[in-house]
């Protein structure tokens, strides 16, 4: 039997984000043939396909649950309906789903059992950050979460400050929404005067803030609110 296509789903950024806003037509029409996603918050995406007008009412679609506590013990059983032929789409949270997210674990069990993973075309949050820092877009690295312990977070950025330099690359790096601030305030504080320092918050919503200065430019501004919203922090020796 021919196995099914494992879709990756992006999905809005911002919570007044429409799926129309964001996500090509083309991208809608395939997730409208599908009957059967994994998600990482069953609630949201079942609000996200009624407001793309997915044609079969919701109640009626199948939902199992990614999250960042699965066990990769319990992966092979999401992909059964694949190998059963059917077609699954794959929902993150936010944005792109494989990306600083654990649709990632997923996608390597598929591919170890022949399944296609097909990524659709949608908003990715760092992508759209560099695209508009005016950093380094030929060379850059993602790092996922720094240290949350303050001594430890400020080692991490010194280091990553200096690999920067060294390599001349960007860095990109996230934190949980409610670190935000003391995120910034320590990027601020810790980093060579002429390192850029760009912050990426909300991006897509009505109150996106995309800017870009020098650490001795942040410390004579005021800085962002940026406390619980999702914010991108790219940095450039």
């Amino acid at each position: 039997m021919t196995t099914g296509t494992l879709y990756f789903i992006p999905v809005p950024l911002a919570e007044d984000t429409s799926p129309q806003q964001v996500v090509p037509p083309e991208v809608i029409s395939r997730m409208h043939s599908l009957q059967h996603f994994i998600v990482e918050n069953e609630k949201t995406a079942r609000q996200f396909l009624a407001a793309s007008g997915h044609p079969v009412p919701i109640r009626e679609l199948t939902f199992a649950l990614l999250t960042k506590d699965t066990q990769p013990k319990d992966l092979p059983a999401l992909l059964q309906p694949l190998q059963k032929g059917m077609d699954v789409g794959l929902m993150s949270e936010a944005g792109c789903p494989g990306i600083a997210d654990p649709g990632a674990a997923l996608a390597a069990v598929a591919h170890q059992k022949n399944i296609r993973v097909a990524p659709l075309i949608g908003p990715s949050s760092l992508l759209l950050g560099l695209m508009a820092s005016g950093l380094n877009g030929q060379r850059f690295t993602f790092l996922g979460y720094l240290p949350s312990e303050k001594s430890e977070r400020i080692k991490a950025i010194k280091g990553i400050e200096f690999d920067s330099k060294k390599q001349q690359a960007t860095q990109l790096f996230i934190e949980t929404p409610y670190r935000n601030q003391h995120m910034l305030e320590d990027l601020v504080a810790n980093l060579q005067p002429q390192t850029r320092l760009c912050v990426a918050c909300n991006i897509t919503a009505e109150d996106e803030l995309i800017v870009t200065r020098t650490a001795a430019e942040w410390k004579k501004a005021s800085l962002p609110d940026v406390h619980k919203k999702p914010t991108v922090f790219l940095l450039l020796a």
